[in-house]
């Protein structure tokens, strides 16, 4: 039998626990188990925790019936039958008692107060597209970290070649891609866009991302310029039924979210009546991330309890129009108007003919968390003439109400 030796002197076993169904203890209620907990509950482990007090997530967690909480102090014998025990108390001469009975019936066994005491060590882990990705470096969590970090990124973004050695199924995703600044697309879309062999993007589309994408990759330019050159819908929908039948990885690449004003869900219509499924990746809609860029909160507290999204592509007066925009100018809290630059004049005109304040302030975010973004202050009698002599072109953010006065002291 070996010589039992500190755990410095050699490196520690890597091995991935199944812990689906088996008992877990976790000693502790406190900022660890709050962090350890999550992943444990995640892996289908079930959980006892043995802790007099616990924080409210960790309360939360056992309201919930996710974990089984006891509370009271740790007793010997409270880790028996326990296949993973986690000692993570406030009390060392408790966490020294559960270490040792962990010793005694051979329970792996990670101590948050003294690495070298502990059986086991927890890696720093983060998960990618069914990956797991797990490190360990010693008395180094933070280089732990980093690295993890790192990694993970690289197999989310696409930066790290990783490519799938069976098969892949082909998939057709509609994804948001953000307001523009290419950071803000989310990590699903941005893994999605890497495995891509078709994109078919939108010109308000996070254009850079587009640059990253491999040579063999096809990039369809669905770009939709206001009154000029545009790609038909029907065009657009038959191109992924035509690239998803022939087996291809179809990433439709849309500005915002697919879902607000993004036709997105015709295109999943199209789709599903051609017997194709797709994926929808939501995105973070430039009716709240625009206005966040430029300093101005959609609500804020004793200035408006809520914010109403509407296209303005289509004037108050147009028979086709279905917004109410009399019941709209009743309204206290904030008005956030997208695709409505050129029609900004007939709207503020409308709003003030049904009891809008002409001095209500507004402000006009124009390629929004973009490195050519600029804000553009107004009011609802004045904004008419500001983008005119502002020159404020398409695409741009319009917001309306008392929040875009409400900014940073200086």
């Amino acid at each position: 039998m070996a010589e039992h030796v500190p755990p410095a002197e050699y490196p520690a076993y890597p091995v991935g626990l199944r812990l689906a169904g088996r008992r877990v203890v976790v000693i502790g209620g406190g900022q660890v188990a709050q962090r350890r907990l999550p992943a444990l509950v995640a892996a289908g482990a079930d959980v006892t925790l043995i802790s007099p007090s616990a924080t409210p997530s960790v309360e939360a967690m056992a309201e919930s019936g996710e974990i089984t909480w006891t509370r009271r102090r740790y007793e010997d014998g409270d880790i028996a039958d326990a296949w993973y025990a986690l000692v993570a108390t406030s009390d060392p001469d408790a966490n020294i008692r559960a270490s040792e009975e962990a010793e005694r019936t051979k329970t792996w066994c990670v101590r948050s107060d003294d690495a070298d005491a502990a059986t086991a060590w927890t890696p720093a882990t983060g998960r990618s597209d069914g990956v797991t990705v797990a490190v360990l470096t010693g008395r180094d969590p933070r280089r732990s970290a980093a690295v993890r970090d790192a990694i993970v990124e690289g197999l989310r973004d696409g930066t790290l070649a990783a490519p799938h050695r069976r098969s892949r199924a082909p998939f057709v995703a509609l994804v948001g891609g953000g307001p523009g600044d290419p950071d803000l697309i989310t990590v699903r879309g941005r893994r999605l866009l890497a495995e891509a062999d078709v994109v078919i993007a939108d010109r308000l589309g996070p254009r850079d991302l587009l640059d990253e994408l491999p040579p063999h990759v096809e990039v369809i330019d669905a770009a939709k310029i206001p009154y000029g050159r545009f790609m038909a819908q029907e065009a657009i929908n038959n191109a992924l039924i035509e690239h998803a039948k022939a087996g291809k990885a179809v990433v439709r690449l849309k500005g915002g979210d697919p879902y607000v004003f993004g036709r997105g869900m015709e295109e999943a219509q199209a789709l599903a009546e051609a017997g194709i499924p797709c994926t929808v990746v939501p995105g973070i809609s430039s009716s709240i991330s625009v206005p966040s860029a430029a300093g101005i909160p959609v609500t804020h507290r004793g200035v408006a309890h809520e914010f109403t999204v509407v296209s303005g592509h289509v004037a108050p007066d147009d028979p086709r129009s279905l917004v109410d925009w009399k019941s709209l100018a009743r309204l206290r809290g904030t008005l956030v108007i997208l695709m409505g630059v050129d029609k900004i004049g007939a709207i503020a005109q409308a709003l003030i003919a049904h009891g809008k304040a002409p001095d209500t302030p507004l402000a006009l975010v124009q390629e929004g968390t973009t490195a050519a973004q600029r804000r553009v202050d107004a009011t609802l009698a004045t904004v008419a003439e500001t983008v005119k002599a502002q020159d404020v072109r398409p695409p741009a953010v319009i917001v309306i109400g008392d929040v875009v006065s409400v900014g940073l002291p200086e």
